[in-house]
């Protein structure tokens, strides 16, 4: 599914409004569970133009300079890597439990039904460096919050998230914003 944006440049949006993006992101009903519309980015990442447009817009939307960008797993981690070049900064990654090699921090967090925990390498910042929060996607806000506060404990000035793309209605940027962290979406889809 390659469809190419309107004057075929990345980064390029006359209107503004990242309709060209948003209309590279398939939705597919009742995943993973009745009732959900799940936001597959999927297609987004299969279109060059799109992803380098979605790349270039997620960096226009860092605010001043920063150290670091800290991706969340997995699909944090395509666009983190690649602002990162754009941004002349290095990566951290922030992983679910068991799965980096040598010394980690966590952080646990609330799920629907339980908990989960998300780490990162102990030596992977150095007290206050700056870092931006790139997700693909925000709901809740649970893992994006966990992976706040585990930056913030590794010392780190964590001030702004983004993200390709928010749920508002489940709040979870809101409550970012009320932790003190500047919140920004290329796009925003309603409902689940």
């Amino acid at each position: 599914m390659s469809t190419a944006l309107a004057d075929g440049r990345a980064g390029h949006d006359p209107a503004g409004t990242n309709d060209d993006l948003k209309a590279l992101i398939r939705t597919i009903p009742d995943f993973p569970k009745p009732g959900i519309m799940f936001r597959d980015i999927t297609t987004l990442l299969l279109d060059p133009r799109g992803l380098a447009a979605t790349v270039e817009r997620l960096v226009a939307a860092v605010v001043g300079p920063v150290d670091l960008v800290a991706g969340i797993e997995a699909r944090g981690f395509v666009f983190a890597a690649a602002m990162a070049v754009r941004l002349d900064a290095g990566v951290v990654l922030i992983r679910k439990d068991g799965k980096l090699p040598g010394a980690t921090i966590a952080e646990d967090y609330a799920l629907e039904y339980g908990q989960d925990r998300i780490t990162m390498h102990e030596d992977a910042l150095v007290p206050g460096q700056r870092v931006v929060l790139i997700d693909d996607l925000i709901a809740t806000g649970g893992t994006a919050r966990a992976a706040i506060r585990l930056l913030r404990k590794a010392g780190a000035t964590v001030d702004q998230a983004l993200f390709v793309v928010d749920l508002p209605d489940l709040g979870g940027a809101d409550l970012l914003r009320g932790d003190g962290v500047s919140a920004h979406a290329l796009l925003a889809f309603e409902g689940h």
